[in-house]
């Protein structure tokens, strides 16, 4: 077994529907938010062959040209690639180094929300040069996305609400996924340069699968050490994000990560953004909080996310 401070949490049973499977992942869920933010998921039910194609497909599509992946450079809707140096995290003095791809929930030109104009939304951006990545990326995103769903049931359990409460502000969610490549650490960089700076994240939940580079790392909130977040073969990493610790009330903790590839090569990892529709409200009053007690307003989960967007990606910024 790999050595990990994180907690390890084993998802049988959840897909199939069973409660005392859903139960006892949501009270070892509930345990895990509430200390560190952040944990491993085994049995999560997304194939080790759909995982393995994407992968493949990220090593191949960054290898490519800077002007030949500038084809599909990230457009107004967050799809796309976005270049080496794109990305400045919040407090951060430099930008992260790394390279991601990003794709959606794919919509039509004439699907309602997008012809409102609602952000974010419309359809996905794919490589004429590489037309195998939109197959592989694809049955990603669909099989992360039932993953994602089976997680919400049994975060909604360790929260003390019907397992079903997330299921209908999913109605048309704002799933996020990306392929990340980040180039070796440079040798002689500054110490606030990082391939992620820290940061957390900014919706519900995060599920993230990396290889075996290592270099993901979590500052644990008991200690403010930051420790390790070891790569277990097979395994998602989950994490709260800003919108579900509002939620939750602060019950579940947001937590600051950051990654520094000292591997002495390439790292590559697939994030997911599992979160709702864009008009959802975010209110912990609908979780069983007293409006007195609190501590957020509520917010539409689309706005809030873009607001974040916004401030952190240099593209957007010189668009403003």
């Amino acid at each position: 077994m790999t050595d990990t401070r994180l907690p390890l949490i084993d998802m049988t049973g959840v897909h199939q529907g069973d409660a005392a499977s859903i139960q006892r992942v949501g009270a070892a869920i509930r345990e895990a938010c509430s200390e560190s933010g952040f944990f491993y998921i085994t049995n999560h039910g997304v194939p080790q062959a759909v995982i393995d194609r994407a992968m493949a497909a990220a090593k191949t599509f960054f290898a490519y040209p800077v002007e030949t992946k500038r084809q599909v450079a990230v457009n107004k809707r967050h799809r796309g690639w976005h270049a080496l140096g794109g990305a400045l995290m919040y407090e951060a003095t430099r930008p992260d180094h790394k390279e991601f791809f990003s794709i959606g929930l794919e919509l039509p030109e004439d699907d309602a929300n997008v012809l409102a104009g609602e952000a974010l939304r419309g359809p996905n951006q794919w490589p004429a040069f590489m037309p195998e990545l939109q197959k592989a990326l694809d049955d990603y995103y669909a099989a992360i996305a039932v993953a994602g769903a089976d997680l919400l049931k049994a975060v909604a359990a360790g929260l003390g609400i019907d397992e079903d409460f997330f299921t209908a502000k999913y109605d048309k969610r704002l799933q996020r996924t990306q392929m990340v490549y980040y180039p070796p650490h440079p040798p002689m960089a500054e110490a606030d340069q990082f391939g992620v700076a820290p940061h957390t994240d900014y919706g519900c939940i995060t599920l993230l699968y990396q290889d075996d580079s290592g270099g993901l790392q979590v500052r644990e909130l008991g200690t403010n050490d930051w420790i390790d977040a070891t790569p277990i073969h097979g395994s998602l990493v989950v994490n709260v994000g800003d919108l579900l610790a509002r939620w939750s009330n602060d019950r579940f903790r947001s937590t600051l990560h950051r990654v520094i590839n000292k591997s002495g090569h390439e790292r590559y990892s697939i994030a997911t953004f599992y979160d709702p529709t864009y008009s959802a409200m975010v209110d912990p009053c609908d979780l069983g909080v007293e409006p007195d007690a609190s501590l957020y307003p509520p917010v539409a989960a689309g706005d809030y996310i873009l607001k974040r967007i916004d401030d952190s990606m240099a593209y957007r910024k010189k668009a403003q």
